[in-house]
């Protein structure tokens, strides 16, 4: 199976309260925190760790971004490039990626930044395409809101072409370095690439010869019929969120059947749920570990925060104790697929706005796997073998502990049993994904 370790470069892990659970290190300011993260994936054989971002903090809620503040509701968020760099330089092995807009960047920056990084890694970057999906993203460059779905994905479809079409600007043999004759490089084998479409006009050739990998890896994480077409496309990873096993398998086969359907093997792109570990010495500990995330250490609020942002909806109209209307459902179709979901789990109708804070607040978006490490490995391998993913997005309750302990007692039992590597077998991160180099397109 792969395994991809999920980062915020900031206080939290996707779980708001993390930041408060008592053995929780709080250096996240510090270099060093992310990298000894990184060092601990690359000793579980992790095929990637990989960094989300979002690019303004949490502003929809009460149209003020006070509540993240002051709750840590993700309010921090580095610049991701120079934490690869730093991760880079202290591993060897394990792949890095991050999070980088279609919808605020340009085709050359983005190019140039993951050309540089496969470089200087040696063949481990990963892009992970987004379109951006709120108005407080928007207004910190210059708009006042976001872009319709349908407008993100043409601009994301025009940059991924751009982009690729400068990643394939050199030829693999294009650097001569003769120091007899003089000549540098071939200028027959690098290329302007003049791009001109609907939303950019890019010149070219980058700055940056053809890369280890030939491409850095892509990955996405669309969950609607456009994002899915995007990703049967494009992606080399594909992320998603499905609560359930059956869900789950439903995804899988719809997934992969969009991939055949876009002239791609299914076998070369890998479906990964984002999921939860909770790991105890016995599952009566493993049991009160999830209680103390679930009851002790989110504020409703930095939930309700938190999903104003997804949701693009201020919450913030709205007591605790309101019930969830057909109005407010009406208004967003996230709001309605959120809703439906807290209904199935709960197993009643009636909700309120506190029911849907604690469903964001307990994780639900993806499967939690909870108890020994046995335990833990026979639910991923359930997953794994029932052919509704291809490994998993592993994301943290606290950091660094939650994958410490992963590493150390889960890993070596899926190693045992044969589903993941007992270690790297090369160096770049296609080939920790079984995938060849990409022929240039020109």
């Amino acid at each position: 199976m792969t395994l991809v370790g999920f980062m915020q470069a900031g206080n939290v892990t996707v779980y708001s309260g993390s930041w408060r659970y008592p053995s929780a290190e709080l250096s996240f300011l510090d270099l060093g925190y992310y990298t000894r993260i990184a060092r601990t994936l690359e000793r579980g054989k992790f095929d990637l760790v990989f960094f989300d971002d979002r690019l303004a903090m949490p502003g929809v809620y009460g149209g003020s971004v006070a509540e993240a503040v002051r709750y840590g509701a993700r309010p921090i968020k580095l610049d991701l490039a120079a934490v690869l760099g730093g991760i880079i330089g202290a591993t060897s092995r394990i792949g890095v990626g991050a999070t980088y807009s279609t919808t605020y960047y340009d085709p050359f920056h983005v190019a140039r930044t993951f050309a540089t990084l496969d470089h200087l890694s040696g063949g481990r970057a990963a892009w992970n395409v987004v379109t951006s999906v709120n108005d407080s993203e928007a207004q910190n460059f210059g708009l006042e809101t976001h872009l319709g779905h349908d407008e993100r994905y043409d601009r994301a479809q025009e940059f991924l072409e751009a982009v690729v079409a400068l990643w394939d600007s050199w030829d693999d043999d294009a650097l001569v370095m003769n120091r007899d004759s003089g000549v540098f490089a071939d200028p027959g084998k690098v290329r302007e690439v003049n791009h001109e479409g609907k939303w950019f006009r890019v010149r070219g050739p980058l700055t940056v010869p053809r890369t280890p990998q030939g491409r850095p890896a892509i990955l996405q994480a669309g969950s609607s019929g456009r994002g899915r077409e995007f990703a049967a496309e494009w992606a080399d990873l594909i992320f998603t969120a499905d609560p359930g096993l059956a869900v789950a398998q439903q995804h899988y086969r719809d997934q992969k059947d969009r991939i055949a359907a876009a002239g791609r093997n299914p076998d070369d792109v890998k479906l990964l749920p984002m999921a939860y570990a909770v790991v105890g010495e016995t599952q009566a500990i493993a049991e009160e570990k999830e209680r103390l995330f679930l009851d002790s250490y989110v504020h409703p609020v930095a939930s309700l925060t938190l999903l104003s942002e997804v949701l693009n909806y201020d919450f913030a109209r709205h007591g605790l104790d309101d019930p969830v209307t057909e109005a407010m459902i009406d208004s967003s179709s996230g709001i309605r697929g959120l809703a439906e979901g807290v209904r199935r789990h709960l197993g009643r109708d009636e909700l309120t706005v506190r029911d849907l804070a604690a469903h964001r607040a307990t994780l639900l978006q993806g499967p939690r796997f909870v108890g020994t490490a046995d335990r833990v490995a026979d639910q991923m391998q359930e997953w794994f073998d029932g052919q509704a993913c291809d490994g998993f997005v592993l994301a943290a309750t606290h950091l660094p502990g939650a994958f410490e302990e992963f590493v150390r007692m889960v890993v070596p039992i899926l190693q045992q049993r044969g589903v993941f590597r007992a270690d790297y077998e090369g160096t770049t991160l296609r080939q920790h994904l079984g995938l060849s180099r990409p022929a240039a397109r020109n």
